[in-house]
């Protein structure tokens, strides 16, 4: 049976909707059918079997439209394979470690344990510098934050490829 899976995503300056599209490609590449779309205002997964949602982390939180969507199809989502993301940390090194070990918000831990996601990622995000306002540039330097493109290319194909894998085994899902 083909698997149609909604990869659905929460991004302020873009750069987490190119993570959602590059997994959506490794998705096609291995022959699913895949819709990327952002999580604003998606109402209807009926017609998916499994989903996929990120949001960029700022300071620890994923974006409201993110957090919104998953409280909003909570239900459905526990209905469905799902896969979570963050984009976020910037630098070099793992990112969850770059992160103490956070890998998903406090805040809505409860409802990923309600859901149970196949699997939590953390990537490198991406700062652009030249899109912040003042005060995101304020807050990057306070927290001393590096700048520029650390998002791991090779990292997301794998675990993409690693979905589709899992979601092309006959009777799994």
């Amino acid at each position: 049976m083909d698997k149609r899976v909604l990869i659905t995503y929460a991004s302020k300056y873009g750069a987490t909707a190119e993570i959602a599209q590059k997994i959506g490609d490794g998705l096609q590449q291995a022959g699913l059918q895949v819709d990327v779309l952002a999580a604003k205002g998606l109402d209807d997964l009926s017609p998916y079997n499994a989903v996929i949602l990120g949001s960029a982390v700022y300071m620890g939180f994923w974006r409201k439209e993110a957090v919104k969507f998953l409280k909003t199809h909570e239900q459905a989502l526990a209905e469905r394979a799902v896969w979570l993301f963050s984009s976020g940390p910037t630098g070099e090194g793992d990112p969850v470690e770059m992160m103490n070990g956070w890998r998903f918000p406090t805040g809505q831990q409860p409802i990923a344990d309600r859901i149970r996601p196949r699997d939590i990622a953390v990537f490198h995000g991406y700062v652009n510098v030249d899109k912040l306002n003042l005060f995101e540039k304020w807050i990057l330097n306070k927290v001393k934050a590096a700048s520029g493109d650390f998002r791991d290319w090779d990292a997301i194909a794998s675990w993409a490829g690693s979905i589709a894998d899992d979601l092309k085994t006959p009777g799994k899902y």
